[in-house]
């Protein structure tokens, strides 16, 4: 584990408080350099696609962003939150380009959800670093303790969503930029408010959203033409007739992206193996 029992006590109870943690330097330099290169042959790949919107279908077909979420410093820190058993519910990358990177506005992630219940914790992952001026992730303290609130279309302006909260309900006065180095982590309540703004600095700003289950949480509407809504068994147990899980991709010198342990087979491979890798 990351984290000793003793500290992850006061974590939780910073967590309760606040709706969201961080934690600096959780991966490598050399995971984070394959994790880089990764989004760069998504966007050659699927140059039809926003980089903010390398989305969490792509998943089903991507052994290495399977190998990247399965990494076991990821789940320890999900379970001291959600427990032994884990699941994958959706992954995305949020890579904001230079100049031109839009922003995603105030919003609250469970609105959009299927699942039952609400149990669920969500990592961010600074693939790059994440400053102020290149879009950082911000979040309004404490906003979890509300209950999840309307929100409205936003055509008007490019963002990514497309959606935000009604603004009498968002106290900016609370708001905390999450400035992270690259490799460092964040996490965040399914009611937390949070969002980035625009970047329009010469840097980019990639994230890797993460959103980790219970396998007791069940996926509704799940199917193997919405992989987004199917999920992924990384650690521990399934629980019988709660939810359909895909199988990982195997990979394919001539369809995936080359990436240090590409030929394990991570379907039977123990998590705490990965780092041997």
């Amino acid at each position: 584990m990351i984290l000793m029992d003793t500290t992850a006590t006061n974590l939780k109870e910073q967590y309760e408080r606040n709706g969201y943690l961080l934690f600096p330097q959780v991966l490598d330099k050399d995971l984070m350099d394959e994790a880089k290169e990764h989004v760069e042959w998504l966007q050659r790949k699927f140059p039809e696609l926003r980089p903010e919107q390398l989305h969490t279908d792509l998943i089903k077909d991507d052994p290495f962003w399977l190998r990247l979420v399965s990494d076991p410093r990821l789940l320890d820190i999900a379970e001291q939150f959600i427990g032994p058993n884990i699941a994958l519910f959706a992954s995305h990358y949020i890579c904001k380009p230079p100049y031109k990177g839009q922003p995603v506005l105030w919003h609250q992630d469970g609105v959009f959800w299927p699942l039952k219940p609400m149990e669920v914790i969500s990592l961010w992952l600074s693939v790059d670093d994440s400053l102020p001026e290149n879009g950082c992730l911000r979040v309004i303290s404490g906003s979890h303790h509300l209950d999840l609130l309307h929100f409205r279309k936003r055509d008007d302006v490019e963002n990514v969503l497309e959606y935000e909260i009604e603004p009498e309900f968002v106290d900016e006065s609370k708001a905390v930029d999450l400035v992270m180095k690259s490799g460092g982590v964040s996490i965040h309540h399914p009611n937390t408010i949070h969002g980035s703004n625009a970047n329009l600095s010469p840097l980019r700003r990639c994230g890797l959203t993460i959103r980790y289950i219970p396998t007791s949480t069940q996926i509704l509407q799940h199917s193997v033409e919405k992989p987004g809504r199917s999920g992924f068994m990384l650690r521990g147990n399934a629980v019988e007739g709660v939810n359909h899980y895909l199988p990982f991709p195997k990979w394919d010198a001539a369809k995936h992206m080359s990436f240090r342990g590409c030929e394990t087979d991570y379907q039977t491979l123990r998590t705490s193996d990965l780092n041997r890798l």
